[in-house]
C-alpha cells in the first residue's frame, strides 16, 4: 500500500489512540493534506446527517475509527446512557458513511473489555460472548461488541475490508488525565505527581491493587494498526497487546518511582477492582510479523513527559 496516494480520515484525531495514528501517518510520510480530521465543533459523530454529508464531499479511502466516549470505572457507572447511547451512534454513523461512499478500507476500534468479566487468559477472539461482561464497563462493551459485529457484517454481505482491532490498555501522549473519569494508568500518574508536588506523605488508590492489567504504549498501538491495515484480510477481530502484564499494586510502586514520588501507598478496598485479569492473545498479528517496541517502563516515562509538557489545573481538569 503506498501510504501517500491515500484520503486518509481519522475519526477521533485529538485523543489517545487518534492522535498516535495521526502521528503514525505522518512519520510515515502522508502529507498533511491527505488526512481528513475534524473536532467536535466542526462534526458532530453522533449527528447522522453531517457523517453523511461530509462522507459524500470527502470520501475518504481509508477510514480510521477511534472515536469514541471513554473513560474509567466511576465514569462507567456514573453515565451508563452516554457510554452505550453516543458510542452506538458515532460508530453506526461512520461505518455505515463509509460503506456508502466506497472506503477501501475501515479500522475500528474496539476495547479489551468486551471480552467476558471471568473469560480465560490470555483471551482469545473466540471468547467474545461467552460470558456475562464485567459490570462496571458493560455499558461500553456493549457498543463495541456491536461494532464490532457491524464491521463484520459488512465483511460478510459486502465483501469490505472492514477490521476490527482490540488493543489492551492504551496510555501515552494525548491521554485523559481527569482525577475521576480517567483510566488507571494516567490517574496514577496524575496523582503520583501532584503528590510529589504537594508533598504529600501517602496517595491513596482504589481496590486492594490485585488485579492484573496488560499495557500497551499509545506510539506501539498506532504502529500495530498500520500493520494490520497491510497484512491482516481475516474477518475476526485482532487482539493489539504486549503480552506482559502486571499487577495494579506493582503498577502502582512503578509509576510513583517514575514521577519521583516518595511517600506510601494506601488502598481502600471498599472500592471496587473491576475485572481480575484482563491479558490478551496476540498471537495472530505477532504471527505475521508485528512486536511492541516500548518496555512499559519506557512508555510510562514517555507518557509521564508528555504529561509534564501540558500540564496545568485547566488543561487536564
Amino acid at each position: 500500500m503506498d501510504w501517500s496516494t491515500k484520503k486518509w480520515f481519522i475519526a477521533g484525531h485529538r485523543g489517545l489512540a487518534g492522535g498516535a495514528l495521526h502521528r503514525a501517518l505522518t512519520n510515515r510520510g502522508v502529507p498533511e493534506n491527505k488526512i481528513l480530521t475534524r473536532n467536535r465543533q466542526e462534526l458532530d459523530l453522533r449527528n447522522q446527517s453531517a457523517v453523511s454529508s461530509f462522507f459524500e464531499r470527502n470520501r475518504p479511502d481509508i477510514v480510521l475509527l477511534a472515536a469514541a466516549v471513554v473513560g474509567g470505572i466511576e465514569a462507567n457507572r456514573t453515565f451508563p446512557v452516554t457510554f452505550l447511547e453516543d458510542n452506538l451512534t458515532i460508530q453506526n454513523n461512520v461505518i455505515s458513511s463509509a460503506h456508502r461512499c466506497g472506503s477501501e478500507k475501515l479500522l475500528f476500534l474496539g476495547s479489551s473489555c468486551i471480552y467476558p468479566r471471568d473469560c480465560p487468559q490470555p483471551m482469545k477472539p473466540e471468547y467474545l460472548l461467552s460470558g456475562p461482561l464485567e459490570p462496571t464497563n458493560q455499558w461500553y462493551a456493549l457498543a463495541k461488541i456491536a461494532g464490532i459485529k457491524l464491521c463484520e457484517a459488512y465483511q460478510r454481505q459486502f465483501g469490505q475490508h472492514f477490521i476490527s482491532v482490540m488493543p489492551t490498555n492504551l496510555y501515552g501522549p494525548g491521554d485523559n488525565y481527569h482525577p475521576e473519569h480517567s483510566h488507571v494508568l494516567p490517574a496514577f500518574i496524575r496523582k503520583f505527581h501532584e503528590a510529589k508536588v504537594t508533598e504529600s506523605d501517602s496517595v491513596t488508590c482504589w481496590g486492594d491493587g490485585s488485579p492484573k492489567r496488560e499495557f500497551l504504549f499509545s506510539e506501539d498501538f498506532a504502529d500495530a494498526c498500520l500493520f494490520a491495515l497491510k497484512h491482516y484480510e481475516g474477518n475476526e477481530l485482532l487482539n493489539i497487546g504486549s503480552q506482559q502484564e502486571i499487577s495494579i499494586r506493582d503498577l502502582a510502586d512503578l509509576v510513583a518511582g517514575i514521577v519521583g514520588f516518595e511517600g506510601t501507598i494506601q488502598w481502600d478496598a471498599s472500592m471496587p477492582n473491576g475485572t481480575p485479569r484482563k491479558l490478551m492473545d496476540s498471537t495472530v498479528l505477532r504471527s505475521l510479523g508485528w512486536q511492541p517496541s516500548f518496555s512499559l517502563e519506557q512508555g510510562i516515562q514517555r507518557a509521564y513527559e508528555a504529561f509534564l509538557e501540558g500540564y496545568t489545573e485547566r488543561s487536564i481538569a
